[in-house]
């Protein structure tokens, strides 16, 4: 039996057991931290010599010199030819659904004149170089290498450098290709916290980036933390996250199958169901038991599920709306028979699946937007991962004789107000 809460919002506890189910603590493990900030310093200090060095403490591989963890552009390519006619055409109609997506994000620089002459604007440039961190060992992650790696280029990024580890030696070639189709120019075979390190300060081999995107463990989690400000960073993911809204009209085996399709992921993963419908609860509940048998990753299922999901009876979709926008969560299906009615009502969420044929499971992989995305409750104040996060923004501003002469008495004004003389003179002179 799988051990999932059962939440009514008319309990007299509810709110005490809501408080509990969302409860998560992401407060850095010390010695996780520890460890990091020696690797971190380690390579800072000894560059290729310490990355070797934790490549081959970490991931068993017996590599002599650098050159011996790279994998250049035709050994991508080679990979993308060895993967199955079949694995290769849905790489390819999944990069190009991304790739139209995120094609409409791009921003356009802008500027606009003033009656007296000033120039005003904003300049938008790509990064120059951007890092892609792509786990590997127990699961391989192309879509992850996709998601990562086409807004990049789209938004006109030059160098893109990827790294992953290779535990014993084993490369995964479906994410080699991924690699290939995506645009990315190197592969590093290193990984954990050393390959964070490399990135972000360079080293003799690899080169120094400008930020570091891509999901990883707590020890590469910890080492983006850590050089953040150094060079920037997507963000710091937690656990995955799905909420259902059902009206109680969707095949429960369906609701069931969107459940496991996040707590798969991992035992801290979070799973929650909110529906009026208590005999959909019910059904529900009979579909996990009765499907979970046949799950290969079953057992992280029934961690998850028991740990941290919930079946949760609201007393109408209105009230569901409420508790999704404090829930935020990371991915929200709205499993209903208006899902636009209710889409107004959402402010909190980081992707949205509208109507019963919208599985999360095809946005993970080739619906189009992002699955880089927020969790633990940050899509309050977060977005997915954009074209937007690999361009930057320049003011422009170009002041006329006659521009001067006005902006120069309020900017004067105000600097002596903040006690800096310079700056008003500064102002003044241009007055003159």
């Amino acid at each position: 039996m799988t051990a999932m809460r059962r939440l009514d919002t008319t309990q007299p506890d509810f709110e005490a057991r809501l408080e509990e189910l969302l409860a998560f603590e992401a407060a850095q493990d010390p010695r996780v931290d520890a460890t990091v900030e020696a690797i971190l310093a380690g390579v800072k200090a000894r560059g290729d010599a310490a990355v070797l060095e934790y490549t081959r403490r970490f991931d068993r591989v017996d590599a002599r010199s650098m050159s011996q963890l790279v994998i250049g552009r035709d050994d991508l390519w080679n990979a993308a030819r060895q993967i199955s006619a079949v694995q290769r055409d849905a790489l390819g109609a999944a990069a190009t659904r991304i790739q139209m997506y995120h094609t409409k994000q791009l921003a356009a620089s802008w500027e606009f004149t003033e009656a007296d002459g000033t120039v005003l604007g904003q300049r938008i440039t790509p990064l120059e170089r951007v890092g892609l961190y792509v786990p590997g060992g127990k699961a391989a992650y192309p879509s992850s290498v996709l998601m990562n790696a086409i807004p990049a280029k789209v938004a006109g990024v030059a160098d893109l450098v990827m790294v992953t580890p290779t535990p014993d030696g084993e490369r995964h070639p479906l994410v080699l290709a991924a690699a290939a189709l995506a645009g990315v120019e190197r592969v590093f075979t290193i990984g954990g916290a050393q390959a964070v390190a490399a990135l972000a300060y360079g080293t003799a081999t690899v080169p120094q980036v400008d930020k570091i995107v891509g999901p990883g463990n707590a020890y590469v989690a910890a080492a983006k933390r850590r050089v953040f400000g150094v060079v920037g960073i997507d963000m710091v993911a937690g656990p995955s996250e799905i909420l259902v809204v059902c009206d109680g009209a969707t095949d429960a085996d369906w609701i069931a199958m969107d459940l496991f399709s996040q707590a798969e992921h991992d035992e801290l993963a979070q799973a929650i169901l909110l529906t009026p419908d208590a005999a959909f609860i019910d059904a529900v509940a009979a579909s996990i038991e009765r499907q979970l048998a046949g799950m290969p990753r079953r057992d992280v299922i029934r961690a998850s599920l028991a740990g941290r999901g919930a079946l949760i009876k609201v007393r109408d979709l209105d009230e569901a709306c409420a508790l999704v926008n404090r829930v935020a969560p990371e991915h929200l299906e709205l499993s209903v028979a208006e899902p636009r009615v209710l889409l107004s009502r959402i402010r909190h969420a980081g992707a949205i699946f509208l109507g019963r044929y919208a599985s999360e499971a095809l946005g993970d992989y080739c619906a189009g937007p992002n699955h880089v995305l927020p969790t633990s409750r940050t899509a309050r104040f977060s977005s997915p991962l954009g074209v937007y996060d690999f361009q930057k923004r320049s003011s422009i501003i170009s002041v006329s004789r006659e521009g001067a002469q006005a902006l120069g008495r309020i900017a004067a004004e105000l600097a002596r107000g903040e006690g800096l003389p310079a700056h008003a003179a500064s102002a003044e002179y241009r007055m003159k």
